[in-house]
């Protein structure tokens, strides 16, 4: 069967398959992730695969109309997110006009509101909720012999002028069973790999996972919580190191693997295990990773030994009552062991800081920022809590009165910015706006970082790249104030 995964035409550069998709100010472009493993799995069944992303290769709606006319799939699958979600449908509702195919949504925002996506996209078959890998693969099998949507699990469809919805579909136990997303990139994504950059990891960069979900339960965060679930599910070590070295091997122009499990470091022994395979194998690759602020100085010792150069953490509150109503489960005295160590191991950091949460006030802000000075990771960034369908946190926001608006166009700036949308009675949502631009004026230029950064890429020349393209586009956004649009609704 011909099959089209598409990462839906919008905003240039808007990176769909974020945790918190949007249009950065650090030029950040995400790899389709997850739509590159369904690819894999699809492609593994014996189907005729394309995979377009769309904002890689700077297509339009129409181009992409084309592109998938001219392929006459049966088969097209649509990634949706909450920002974005009215121009996805459309998009969609273009596509079934000009193909005729069977049009399937995915993504946290058709996961999260199925039947309501459904409902106002007439043009849409179906929903694959949650981890869509196998249930697109199930969904496949059951088209081609024109089977009923009934034995799909997973799956939210018509029928009969009704939204009918099947059971949950299990959760993929043997993630070795997928194929390497490496390979799939090398088909479908080779000629724009340069265009996936993250502000901080050297360039070219390329994402794999090593595991899926989180055993943590933060309330914000909506891959747990929406498409992944909170078993954390391994691949194993053997696995991933052939997947870096075939990485190494195929595309020798890449300068890093980021690891995008949710958070590597929560298994130890894994971790460790992981390391010992990449020394072992004597495999020379710069690799980063998602972590918890919990990882011991041994452990962080032997990453980096083997090859390991950052680590993205999220700290999101130098207020201990805000991180306990988030169900961080993290202590603020973890938080400055885990810096102190990480320096000594010689891992850089990259902070995440995220304001508007359950407990914050004016307090609160002042304490974060005072943090985030005193810990002075190598990159920071600082944004307004983003609440998305599906999480505790959209739930706690729209409960208590906190939600500006159900419009979720708002949900991004024309520009496709972050925009918040949480305004609380201790700190409203242009206070939190401002907070986050004034945080990120003061933490880069202070005089001692600013030197620090030359000191780097002096002493660091391959860093230079990663430095200058990121401080270029962070610039535009530092000397502003974010003006806070409005609408109808909002006010």
């Amino acid at each position: 069967m011909k099959i089209v995964l598409l990462n839906t035409p919008f905003l240039p550069m808007y990176s769909r398959a974020s945790r918190s998709p949007a249009v950065t100010k650090s030029s950040t472009l995400y790899y389709p992730l997850w739509l590159a493993y369904a690819t894999g799995v699809l492609e593994k069944a014996g189907h005729e695969v394309r995979l377009i992303d769309a904002p890689a290769f700077d297509y339009s709606k129409e181009e992409v109309c084309r592109i998938i006319e001219s392929f006459e799939p049966r088969l097209v699958v649509v990634d949706t997110t909450t920002g974005s979600i009215q121009n996805d449908l459309e998009v969609a509702a273009a596509i079934k006009a000009r193909s005729g195919a069977f049009i399937v949504l995915v993504g946290t925002h058709a996961t999260a509101l199925p039947e309501e996506v459904l409902e106002q996209c007439p043009a849409a078959d179906a929903v694959a909720r949650g981890e869509y890998d196998y249930i697109l693969k199930s969904l496949a099998e059951v088209l081609g012999r024109d089977g009923g949507l009934a034995e799909v699990y997973g799956l939210t469809y018509r029928q009969g002028g009704e939204i009918k919805t099947n059971p949950v579909m299990d959760k993929i136990e043997d993630l070795d069973e997928i194929p390497f997303v490496a390979e799939v990139y090398k088909r479908h994504l080779d000629p724009v790999i340069h265009r996936y950059f993250y502000g901080a990891n050297r360039h070219p960069v390329m994402t794999i996972v090593s595991g899926r979900g989180c055993p943590y339960k933060c309330c914000y965060c909506v891959y747990p919580q929406v498409m992944q679930g909170h078993k954390y599910r391994l691949r194993s070590v053997e696995k991933v190191v052939a997947e870096m070295v075939y990485i190494r091997e195929t595309f020798p122009h890449v300068k890093e693997i980021f690891i995008e499990d949710d958070t590597l470091t929560v298994n130890k022994a894994r971790v460790v295990a992981l390391c010992k395979e990449i020394i072992k194998r004597k495999l020379k690759v710069t690799w980063s990773a998602n972590s918890r602020a919990q990882a011991d100085l041994e452990t962080l010792k032997i990453m980096k030994k083997a090859g390991c150069r950052l680590l993205c953490v999220g700290y999101e509150s130098g207020d201990q009552k805000v991180l306990d109503a988030l169900g961080k489960k993290l202590r603020i005295e973890e938080i400055h062991e885990f810096t102190r160590h990480a320096k000594k191991a010689g891992i850089l950091i990259h902070g995440c800081f995220l304001v508007g949460n359950p407990g914050e006030t004016k307090d609160s802000l002042r304490m974060t920022l005072d943090m985030a000075k005193k810990l002075n990771p190598d990159t920071a960034q600082f944004y307004p809590i983003m609440v998305y369908p599906g999480t505790r946190a959209y739930h706690w926001a729209k409960s208590n009165g906190f939600l500006l608006t159900e419009d979720f166009s708002q949900w991004l700036t024309p520009e496709g910015l972050h925009h918040s949308v949480v305004s609380t009675p201790e700190v409203s949502r242009e206070e939190l706006v401002a907070w986050a631009d004034n945080a990120r004026r003061e933490f880069y230029l202070r005089p001692a970082f600013v030197v620090a950064k030359i000191y780097q890429a002096l002493r660091f020349p391959e860093e230079i790249s990663r430095l200058s393209r990121g401080f270029l586009s962070l610039i535009k956004f530092i000397f502003r104030h974010e003006k806070v649009n409005e609408c109808p609704s909002c006010k």
